[in-house]
């Protein structure tokens, strides 16, 4: 890991080669990937089949491409109920926070009397990737199951790798908790083909969301227009701005909540103490040898954990809107102050008492976030991905006399002829002087 102050002459340069590491995939993916869509189009389950073998470790065949609705009501029954109240306790939260977020329809007559408005409507098919491979993650499907059924998505169709045929009960009970309505044994970039393009068993979506590795994030950035996407997500990322009144170990256990995701994941710490960050980096190393994922999370931090020393806090929200992170921790006696600087974040957590994995699981807004400073420009999961607006005109005589010549006037302006006298020929004058050619002997 890097230890950086921003008194030092290097400083400026340093941040920038910060800002500027994008930790994603390069070309070698992007040809595979290109590789594997071309072939499930073409050749639909005979690939997908070919591709499971190779890489889970088994055929699909027949019903055994499917995960039925009773295997997961199953999982849910056989859940440990502490176990289940907390799945329960999730999804409620979740579905009340993205219920809020619904948007309205519009419909007003404005001052010529031209009606206008819009109206929202769902995607008919949303498909959800959950991952299957280094982890499997229940509340991802979650966080991207219910949005889409409060939006009213009519077919929710989850893919997911089951190495060596296996899947995690915990993944089951939550399509089960969720609504899901189709659930396939099928992961990576095959997967996001397959929803895309559809094949013999799987029919298209419209929209295709959730997290995945290098190869399902190209795949979906590939098929971009194709279907529609949440994002195209990279590792993930957090920046924890901290004064030295907090306990280093809470920030320590932090750092690695998004370290153990990935060895290309980043943490980084803001503080204003250099002892408390000594304080926080000697902590690091106690907490990654007491974790079951002290590898992925040791490589993350030894590669790309960074410390940053700022001669006051004031100066941190400038730094984390060029980061533009993932998640933002503000772990300050002045967080509200400083939140009122950021200006691009992915989800904000505010205060001691806010760590960023309670976002991952029950506070309620979406853990799906902008990596690699997208959150420059995008935001979170919401119930608009699975939802489009329709914008809707009615004129009658009076509202098109009124602004019809503007219309005419601007058509014209542009060359477009035929633009212009289909306005045109509906204005009184034209409709005037028509009448009396067609009177006239």
């Amino acid at each position: 890991m890097q230890l950086l102050d921003a008194r030092d002459p290097g400083f400026a340069a340093a941040f920038a080669r910060l800002v500027a590491d994008r930790r994603e995939s390069g070309g070698d993916v992007a040809q595979a990937v290109s590789s594997i869509i071309a072939d499930v189009r073409a050749r639909g389950d005979d690939a997908l089949a070919d591709f499971t073998e190779r890489f889970d470790g088994h055929r699909p065949a027949g019903d055994g491409w499917r995960i039925s609705a009773q295997d997961c009501r199953a999982a849910f029954d056989a859940l440990d109920p502490s176990l289940r109240t907390a799945l329960e306790t999730a999804a409620s939260r979740i579905r009340a926070y993205h219920e809020a977020q619904l948007p309205e329809d519009r419909d007003y007559t404005d001052s010529t009397g031209m009606r206008l408005g819009a109206r929202w409507r769902p995607v008919d098919g949303a498909g959800l990737y959950v991952p299957g491979g280094r982890a499997a993650y229940p509340s991802s499907l979650l966080m991207n199951a219910i949005p889409a059924k409060v939006a009213g998505v009519e077919r929710l169709v989850v893919v997911t790798p089951t190495p060596n045929g296996t899947v995690n009960p915990l993944v089951l009970a939550a399509a089960h908790l969720a609504g899901v309505d189709e659930m396939w044994r099928v992961g990576g970039a095959q997967a996001i083909a397959a929803l895309a393009y559809g094949t013999q068993n799987i029919a298209p979506v419209d929209v295709i969301t959730g997290p995945g590795n290098a190869y399902v994030a190209e795949a979906k950035r590939q098929l971009y227009g194709v279907v529609g996407i949440d994002m195209v997500a990279g590792p993930s990322e957090i920046l924890v701005i901290a004064d030295s009144d907090n306990d280093p170990r809470w920030i320590a256990a932090d750092l690695l909540s998004q370290a153990e995701h990935d060895p290309a994941a980043q943490s980084i710490l803001i503080t204003d103490d250099a002892d408390f960050a000594k304080a926080v980096i000697a902590m690091v190393e106690d907490e990654l040898v007491r974790l079951p994922t002290e590898k992925a999370a040791r490589e993350s931090w030894e590669a790309h954990g960074t410390v940053i020393v700022v001669p006051s806090l004031t100066e941190a929200p400038g730094l984390a809107n060029a980061l533009a992170a993932e998640h933002v921790e503000i772990a300050a006696v002045d967080a509200e102050t400083l939140f009122e600087g950021i200006r691009h974040a992915g989800s904000v957590f505010l205060g001691r008492m806010t760590p960023e994995a309670v976002g991952d699981y029950v506070a309620g807004p979406n853990h799906v976030l902008p990596t690699g400073r997208r959150a420059r420009f995008s935001s979170g999961l919401s119930v608009l991905d699975f939802m489009k607006r329709t914008s809707f005109i009615a004129a009658n005589d009076e509202a098109l006399a009124a602004i019809g010549p503007a219309a005419v006037a601007l058509a014209e302006a542009e060359g477009l002829a035929a633009h212009a006298r289909s306005v045109a020929l509906r204005l009184p004058s034209q409709l005037n002087a028509s009448q009396s050619k067609e009177s006239q002997p």
